[in-house]
């Protein structure tokens, strides 16, 4: 692997630091066939490691903020032929709430309380506020040191927990319609539909726990799916079973779903 043709674009001592870092990655995870994991990258510090990345074929690269517009995230570095559907999500979303009625906390204060536990701030992701509270992206190998230990921000007491990543409060999704026919509510025909994807590959990724309904994984491909349920891919985003529109002549099920991208 030649390093310096491979940095040779790359301007400044930050970028080259990240560049460094992202071949270790690269070489490490192709020497022992076991994706390698950055820490969280700011949208900048994405492109710069991606630039780098994306000339190195004998690796692949999966990027992971917790939801579709997260702006920190970090990298996954994997082996060429490495079967993507059992690289682990390497990140954790935890939920804050506390009564602030009386205190006004920005985002800047629940950064600051989580470093004053002594974390780094790139094992920290985005953070959203709410109105009693927020929700945070982190590092999964901090994740269970923040649930323990963070206790209060401004002296108000919070209780922390952790939640599913397809229940991050963002900003609205946009949402598209699908119309779509099916030999049955089967969740592998459905997921399929609503993913754009094949039978056999959503069959793979359910069977690998990576879909979820209404926030619970699933390993069975033969669930029945009912309106109103959500279908969620890890790194895909969710669809809802909006409606059932009837039966073809071919007797094939007629569905509606909302997919939010």
């Amino acid at each position: 692997m030649d390093r310096e043709r491979l940095m040779s674009h790359l301007r400044g001592e930050q970028e080259r630091q990240i560049g460094v870092r992202v071949l270790d990655a690269a070489e490490q995870a192709w020497k022992i066939n076991r994706p390698q994991v950055t820490d969280f990258y700011d949208p900048y510090e994405q492109n710069v490691a991606k630039s780098v990345l994306t000339a190195i074929p004998e690796v692949g690269v999966a990027v992971f903020g917790g939801y579709s517009r997260a702006e920190r995230a970090r990298l996954t570095v994997y082996p060429q032929f490495y079967l993507t559907e059992a690289i682990e999500i390497p990140i954790r979303v935890l939920q804050a709430r506390g009564n602030f009625s009386f205190v006004q906390i920005k985002h800047g204060d629940y950064l600051g309380s989580l470093m004053g536990l002594g974390l780094k701030r790139d094992k920290i992701g985005d953070i959203l506020c709410l109105e009693d509270g927020c929700q945070v992206v982190v590092a999964e190998e901090v994740a269970d040191f923040i649930l323990q230990h963070w206790r209060q921000v401004h002296e108000v007491p919070i209780e922390v927990w952790e939640i599913d990543p397809e229940q991050i409060a963002a900003e609205p999704e946009r949402v598209r319609e699908i119309k779509a026919t099916v030999a049955s509510l089967r969740l592998d025909a459905v997921a399929a539909a609503g993913f754009g994807t094949s039978r056999a590959k959503i069959a793979r990724e359910i069977k690998n726990e990576r879909v979820k309904i209404n926030w619970k994984p699933t390993t069975s491909p033969a669930h029945e799916v009912k309106v109103g349920d959500v279908l969620s891919v890890r790194g895909r985003g969710r669809a809802v079973v909006e409606q059932i529109t009837g039966t073809t002549k071919k007797g094939r099920i007629g569905l509606i779903l909302k997919r939010m991208i």
